[in-house]
């Protein structure tokens, strides 16, 4: 991974914009969401083809999908940009960033579930910070859906720490430092043996997903140790994981699923943050940033540095 390239800070009263990446989302929806964001104080610019339909479930061709994304990262209008909705079709953009616009006009590109391809694949290529956070379709537009220090932290460059009150608890006990790294788990294995693999090997790792049942989970985190992509990571933080159960198991399942998969794993282990699918309270996390996890009989993660640059300069 590259040095960070980090984006200046965002304002409180910054205009944002906001683009659909993936799927076409609701048009109600992303209007609540955008009266949320103006009532936190942004000024949200929509992208031209934010409500498009087609092809087949795609919010316009990759062609259109780009155009607004790249209009996002041009000019200073915009500091930062929020996407409307995950669903399926961001990694048709993949071929097509214009790495060298983005370059040299980084910003905090918020989002989570299909973005995870985009987002990490800008952060290895050219160390954008990752902002896996609320989007506004599934956040933003109802009520509690955001967790706003984590967000305002995040934009403005302040350290920040996650708990027990996030919904963190301790499944191995353990402490360790580095890199945040990861996303929604079912995209890290659909990019392996790609271009885009993500780099996920010695990162303080976070893997969140939703609706997969246990043994889903299981072979996909099979399929990353078995892809080398589990060497030397220092720690693992597994997010809500929202409806991962199976009809009729024991609600335990899961974290014995974990368990069992990482017994010979050494570093701590922890489970339950509130970060991308949640049912509530989506919480921003940073990737690409120094971290520290602690899991004791209380578990915190610690955001210790900053992915936004403040005043002057943008790299690390």
């Amino acid at each position: 991974m590259s040095a960070l390239l980090k984006p200046p800070a965002v304002a409180a009263d910054a205009t944002v914009a906001v683009v659909s990446p993936a799927s076409t989302p609701r048009q109600e929806r992303v209007e609540r969401g955008m009266e949320a964001l103006r009532a936190l104080g942004y000024a949200p610019r929509p992208g031209e083809h934010l409500f498009t339909r087609g092809p087949l479930y795609f919010a316009g061709t990759p062609q259109m999908r780009l155009k607004d994304l790249h209009h996002a990262f041009a000019g200073d209008e915009a500091r930062a940009i929020f996407t409307t909705r995950g669903g399926y079709g961001s990694n048709y953009l993949l071929d097509g960033l214009d790495l060298e616009r983005i370059a040299n006009n980084p910003k905090p590109l918020m989002g989570y579930s299909d973005l995870t391809a985009p987002q990490l694949w800008l952060l290895d290529e050219l160390g954008l910070p990752a902002f896996h956070g609320p989007m506004l379709s599934a956040d933003f537009a109802r009520d509690g859906g955001v967790h706003l220090a984590s967000l305002q932290a995040a934009l403005s460059g302040k350290p920040y720490t996650v708990g027990a009150e996030e919904g963190l608890r301790t499944l191995h006990p353990g402490q360790a430092r580095g890199i945040l790294y990861g996303g929604c788990l079912s995209i890290l294995t659909a990019l392996l043996g790609t271009p885009y693999e993500p780099q996920t090997e010695g990162k303080l790792l976070f893997l969140e997903d939703t609706g997969a049942k246990p043994y889903q989970i299981d072979r996909m985190l099979w399929q990353l140790m078995r892809a080398g992509k589990l060497e030397g990571v220092r720690g693992i933080v597994f997010g809500e994981m929202l409806d991962c159960t199976s009809p009729g198991a024991p609600p335990e399942l899961l974290e014995e699923v974990i368990l069992r998969v990482f017994a010979d794993f050494k570093g701590p282990i922890v489970m339950g943050l509130r970060s991308g699918h949640v049912s509530r309270g989506n919480v921003t996390l940073t990737f690409g940033v120094e971290a520290e996890l602690r899991a004791g009989k209380e578990a915190h993660l610690h955001l210790l540095e900053a992915a936004v640059a403040i005043g002057k300069g943008r790299n690390r």
